[in-house]
């Protein structure tokens, strides 16, 4: 789905913790009212026979726990960002703090803290009478069986919650999420613009920022209305790229105008942390940053990393088979594309550098680019198929200058000059 600016600032919102923890309180509260509320709907001979009177035992039990709770509950998140930031990458710690099954139980822990102290204090005040309280019971009965819930759930979920595989899971699954909607939008439902120097009028002027920062969204949508009948904006940059005074945005055909050029800068939205929704390499170079450090002497799990290569096959492989729904939604708009080189860069250079003299991994290097030209071939990408030729090239390179075993480095060279082979064939 193509997000406008305020859909986009509308998500990203709503996958903040404080969010859905006011939420919740709030609703949290208004139980506690509507039990007051409703009070003279409930027959005497109810309020009799309900016991009623243990509520307010409930209320201060459900209060004090709920404070341990939310403390142990928020100390372990926190220990667990740590974490996924030494073990993994620091690009993952988003992930986990947007997961949104960790924001549910959060706040509904806060959410019954905040519901049993707004009871106790409306017990105090003597506001509810007999039929209240029993209003309030059976409220708090229904809060208690939903805290049951939500704590098995939260003891099960802490069980794997940053670990490292589950962090590898969370990243491999934001990263091919960004690619499969790249792959199905190549140009962000706009016109391609496959050459951004003969490709833009000589006329056309520069729209630039003073901000130094990342592209985290472009709004096409606002792009459209703003080109109007009469212009066409050519963009210069992609979600990812990082934009500095003096390098353009965009270029806009017609007659300079400044009050457009304002317009165009708010279409796109900029930060200092990059942001995995429509920015597919940045999951690749989370992926590569994962199997770096595992790759690193103080940790030296060659395993790690040759699971990781495994998994940006898989994500590599999308950007390789045909794509469907390239219909343009946005023809004033022209987008240049993502470059397939930076691509297979973001992840192969970092992992096979840090990797080069370890055989087992650049052998998985090898067999990792051989899946990749056979996708090529099979969708008859020969841009796919050069990419894997010049880091197969770059691969043996490196292996030549690092490996000390003979054996080892007669067996690379083997699939190397047979992938190579076949390649040239």
């Amino acid at each position: 789905m193509i997000m406008t600016r305020w859909q986009w600032i509308l998500h990203q919102a709503s996958r903040r913790l404080f969010l859905r923890a006011g939420i919740i309180s709030a609703l949290s509260v208004a139980s506690a009212v509507l039990a007051f509320l409703l009070k003279d709907t409930i027959p005497d001979h109810l309020v009799l026979t309900l016991g009623a009177g243990a509520v307010d035992s409930i209320l201060t039990i459900l209060a004090s726990s709920m404070l341990a709770v939310i403390t142990f509950s928020l100390s372990t998140v926190v220990q667990a960002f740590a974490t996924a930031a030494t073990t993994a990458t620091p690009r993952a710690t988003a992930l986990l703090q947007d997961d949104t099954a960790v924001q549910n139980m959060l706040s509904t822990f806060v959410g019954a803290f905040i519901y049993s102290l707004a009871g106790l204090i409306l017990l105090k005040t003597g506001i509810y009478g007999e039929s209240g309280r029993v209003i309030l019971f059976a409220v708090t009965i229904l809060v208690v069986v939903l805290l049951v819930m939500t704590l098995l759930r939260w003891i099960d979920f802490l069980l794997s919650f940053g670990r490292l595989d589950e962090v590898i899971r969370r990243v491999e699954k934001a990263a091919n999420s960004a690619m499969t909607l790249r792959r199905e939008r190549p140009y962000l439902g706009g016109i391609g613009l496959t050459d951004p120097v003969k490709g833009v009028p000589a006329d056309a002027w520069p729209v630039e920022t003073d901000h130094i920062a990342y592209v985290l969204h472009i709004d096409m949508d606002a792009l459209q209305n703003l080109a109007g009948d009469d212009r066409r904006i050519y963009l210069m940059v992609l979600p990812g790229t990082y934009v500095h005074p003096g390098r353009p945005l965009a270029r806009i055909s017609g007659a300079p105008d400044d009050d457009l050029a304002k317009e165009v800068r708010n279409a796109i939205t900029m930060g200092h942390d990059r942001s995995f929704t429509q920015d597919p390499r940045l999951g690749l170079i989370a992926m590569a940053e994962i199997a770096s450090r595992a790759l690193s002497p103080g940790i030296n799990d060659p395993g790690t990393a040759i699971q990781i290569i495994g998994r940006a096959v898989n994500i590599l492989s999308i950007w390789g088979r045909n794509s469907r729904g390239r219909d343009v939604l946005f023809n004033r708009v022209h987008v240049p594309p993502i470059s397939l080189d930076e691509l297979f860069d973001d992840f192969f250079l970092p992992v096979g550098r840090d990797g080069s003299d370890m055989a087992e991994v650049q052998m998985r290097l090898l067999r990792a680019l051989e899946a990749l030209y056979s996708i090529g071939r099979k969708f008859s990408d020969q841009r796919y198929i050069e990419a894997v030729r010049r880091h197969v090239r770059i691969a043996m390179e490196r292996s030549e200058h690092t490996l000390a075993d003979d054996v080892q480095l007669a067996a690379l060279r083997d699939v190397a000059k047979d992938l190579l082979a076949r390649m040239d064939g």
